[in-house]
C-alpha cells in the first residue's frame, strides 16, 4: 500500500489499487473524494474557500484552493484516467465551524453550501459525509474499493 498525501489547496488523482490517499487538518476546508467503482480511479481534493471570486489570481495559480475551480479539475483529471461521471461515488467530509457557529465568517459551512450547489447543479449526490460540527478530521481514502475513512480529533476511524 502507497500512501498519498493530499495537502490544503491541493488534489491528487489516481487508478493504482494500492494507493491510499490521506488529508489532514480537515478544520473548515472540505475534502472532495470521488470514485468510479468500476474503472477503479479516484481523486481526492481538499479546498479552502468557496469561491475563487475571492482571489481570482490565486485560483488560476491553484484551482485547488476553491470549489469552484477545484470540483471541476477533480473530475476532469478522474475523467482523463477513465473514470465516468454516472458510476462516480461522492464523499466529503469536513466544513467544520471551529471558531464556533457564531462567528460571523462560517467558512466550513460556506464551503459546504458552495460545494452542494455545484454538484446539485451537474447531477451529482453525496452518497456519503462526515461534516459540520466544531472539530478537525483526517479522511483515509482507499482507491482498491473506494472505502473513505474519517477521524475526528482525538476518534477513531468510521467509515462513512
Amino acid at each position: 500500500m502507497k500512501e498519498i498525501v493530499v495537502g490544503i489547496a491541493d488534489l491528487k488523482v489516481s487508478r493504482n489499487s494500492d494507493d491510499i490517499m490521506v488529508t489532514y487538518a480537515l478544520g473548515s476546508c472540505v475534502a472532495v473524494a470521488a470514485y468510479d467503482p468500476r474503472a477503479r480511479v479516484g481523486g481526492l481534493l481538499h479546498f479552502m474557500l468557496p469561491s475563487s471570486s475571492l482571489n481570482v489570481s490565486k485560483a488560476r495559480e491553484n484551482p485547488s484552493m476553491f470549489a469552484d475551480t477545484g470540483l471541476p479539475v477533480l473530475f476532469k483529471s478522474c475523467y482523463e484516467l477513465g473514470a465516468d461521471k454516472r458510476r462516480m461515488v461522492v464523499k466529503i467530509a469536513g466544513g467544520a465551524n471551529i471558531i464556533g457557529d457564531a462567528s460571523y465568517f462560517r467558512v466550513g459551512q460556506k464551503n459546504l453550501t458552495t460545494l452542494r450547489k455545484i454538484l446539485w447543479r451537474n447531477g451529482i449526490l453525496v452518497s456519503g459525509e462526515d461534516t459540520g460540527s466544531n472539530t478537525n478530521r483526517t479522511l483515509r481514502f482507499h482507491i482498491q474499493d473506494g472505502r473513505v475513512l474519517v477521524r475526528r480529533s482525538g476518534g477513531s476511524l468510521e467509515a462513512i
